[in-house]
This record gives C-alpha cells, sequence and structure tokens, in this order.
C-alpha cells in the first residue's frame, strides 16, 4: 500500500503509479484536498500560476479547467516548451495533477460562444485528448462539464468506455457533475443518482464526483451520504466539489461545507475555481482544509519543500 497522501513529498509523487495515488488518496481517509483552478485568465498573483497558489494554501492535487491539451496555456508560467507546461507546473508545485475534459453537446455547447467558457476541440472528453493529456504529463482526466455545456450522463459514460479500453491502466479516471451543465431535467438530485454511478464504474470510472452538500438545490448531506456509500460499495473512490461559485462565500459558510462533505464519507474534498477568476478564495482553501484535518496536516502540506 503506498504512503498516505497527506504524509507524501514531491519525490514520492514523483514515484507515483495510478495505482499508488488510489491507494494513497484512500489511506488518507477523507483528508485529501483538491483546487481546482483556470490557467488561461490572469492569475491572482500576475506572476505566479493560481496552480502553485492553490498548493501554497494547502491543496493536494491539482485540477486545471479549460486546459486545451492542443494549446495548453498556463498564465504566469515560466516560459517553457507548451509541451512541457504540466511537467514545469510538477516541478514547481511537487503535486499531483489532473485536468477537466468534457463530453459535451455541441449544439447547446454553442451557447457559450463568445464567453470564457466557450468550447474548444482540446478540451472535449475525447481519446485522442485524453492520450495527449497522458503524453504532457497528466495523472488524472476528470470527465465534468462547465456551466451551459451540455454535458449529459450519458456523454460521460460513453466517453468514460471509450478512454478506459484505450488508457484506463495509466490514467486516473475520473467521472460526474458539479452542476446541471447546461441539461434540462438533470438537476437537483437528478445530477447523478446510483444508477449514473454503477454505470460509470462499469465503464471504467476509478473516482466518482458528487456535488458537495449544500451547493446545488435539493443536494443534502444525506443525499450524497447514500451516494457515496453506494460508490464505495462498488470500489470507486469519490470527490465531493464546489462547483457553483461558493468556494468564494464566507469562512463560516465553507466550514460548513467541509463538515458535510466530511460526514458523507467522501475521499477528496475539491474546491472550485471561481472565488476570484480562475481559483477559490485563498483564505477559504486553508479554511476547508483546517475544518477536514486540522492545522497540523493543513501547515504541513503548506511547509513541506517541494525539494523533499
Amino acid at each position: 500500500m503506498a504512503k498516505r497522501m497527506l504524509d507524501c513529498t514531491a519525490s514520492d509523487f514523483s514515484r507515483f503509479t495510478k495505482e499508488d495515488y488510489l491507494s494513497s488518496i484512500a489511506g488518507s481517509e477523507g483528508r485529501v484536498v483538491a483546487c481546482e483552478c483556470i490557467g488561461i485568465t490572469m492569475p491572482v498573483l500576475a506572476d505566479v500560476t493560481n496552480a502553485e497558489f492553490v498548493a501554497a494554501m494547502g491543496a493536494d492535487i491539482l485540477l486545471l479547467n479549460m486546459f486545451d491539451v492542443t494549446k495548453p496555456v498556463i498564465c504566469g508560467l515560466p516560459k517553457v516548451d507548451q509541451e512541457e507546461s504540466v511537467r514545469e507546473l510538477k516541478r514547481l508545485t511537487g503535486r499531483m495533477i489532473g485536468i477537466n475534459l468534457e463530453p459535451v453537446e455541441d449544439a447547446i455547447a454553442k451557447g457559450n460562444k463568445g464567453t470564457l467558457w466557450e468550447m474548444s476541440e482540446g478540451r472535449k472528453a475525447t481519446v485522442d485528448n485524453a492520450s495527449r493529456a497522458c503524453d504532457l504529463g497528466v495523472d488524472m482526466v476528470l470527465l465534468t462539464g462547465n456551466p451551459g455545456n451540455g454535458v449529459s450522463n450519458k456523454a460521460i459514460t460513453d466517453s468514460l468506455r471509450a478512454m478506459s479500453s484505450e488508457l484506463g491502466n495509466k490514467l486516473i479516471l475520473a467521472a460526474g457533475k458539479m452542476h446541471a451543465s447546461g441539461i434540462i431535467g438533470e438537476g437537483g438530485e437528478n445530477i447523478i443518482s446510483r444508477d449514473d454511478i454503477k454505470e460509470f464504474i462499469e465503464a471504467g470510472a476509478d473516482i466518482i464526483l458528487l456535488p458537495a452538500p449544500g451547493t446545488v438545490p435539493g443536494i443534502t448531506m444525506e443525499y450524497v451520504r447514500g451516494l457515496v456509500s453506494y460508490a464505495h460499495s462498488l470500489g470507486a473512490l469519490t470527490i465531493t466539489a464546489i462547483g457553483t461559485s461558493q468556494e468564494g462565500a464566507d469562512i463560516e459558510t465553507i466550514k460548513q461545507i467541509a463538515l458535510m462533505c466530511k460526514m458523507t464519507g467522501t475521499d477528496i474534498h475539491h474546491i472550485g475555481d471561481s472565488g476570484y477568476p480562475g481559483m477559490a478564495a485563498p483564505e477559504n482553501i486553508m479554511a476547508y482544509s483546517v475544518a477536514i484535518r486540522g492545522v497540523r496536516h493543513t501547515y504541513h502540506r503548506m511547509a513541506v519543500s517541494i525539494n523533499r
């Protein structure tokens, strides 16, 4: 069994396989923080990537949103060849890195034309894009959807099946939705059901993503608790996700969401990228971390050198 992620350093991660990462997350017993961040916007600290900033505030896993695998852009990164952008970010942060890919319905996604969320070919959930992500050094692909891009649960299942057959032994595959993603009829408790979870896992998902309690209308701690237990019974890990800009809420709200997520039994706690444009409010990352694992583990993750 791999060392638990709580205690890992950059040198540990550099040697990890897919199975090591999954074992390390499971061994941390619900105390792993994943922070989503956007690389194509101006970084909050201008010349420091948002990914570095969230890592400094205690994130264990960096999840890059809006990352186009055909045109990799991470603003604030030192000048490197685009093909080396993910590996450079790993060198600077010493963290596990995932990206979002979206199984979009093109007709719905067109509604985002001209906005930050406008789709590009390199962000779509195709086998070619997942393979390219793997070549770039990405550890995990999350199949999910940004607002209004029309990501259905059926499309997630289809994409999972195709990716798993080609890359399931190399990439961690996560899947689920934080909100309806523009699909009428897949809101509230219909965002994800037991049937969806079963289909995702049968199609190759290692990790199931669920909305965090209190972030989507109708999504309670009890409801998510049941889904987490079901996913665990089928051998998958889970992520509870804040994908509704509440990563920019007040600290008391963040702590309440964090404890509800802990009570669901989830393995990974996800914090979204839109507190400020591109990342969560930094004080909320730290507050969330302290709520689920105390100051000892929070400060350890913040303080440990990437040279260890």
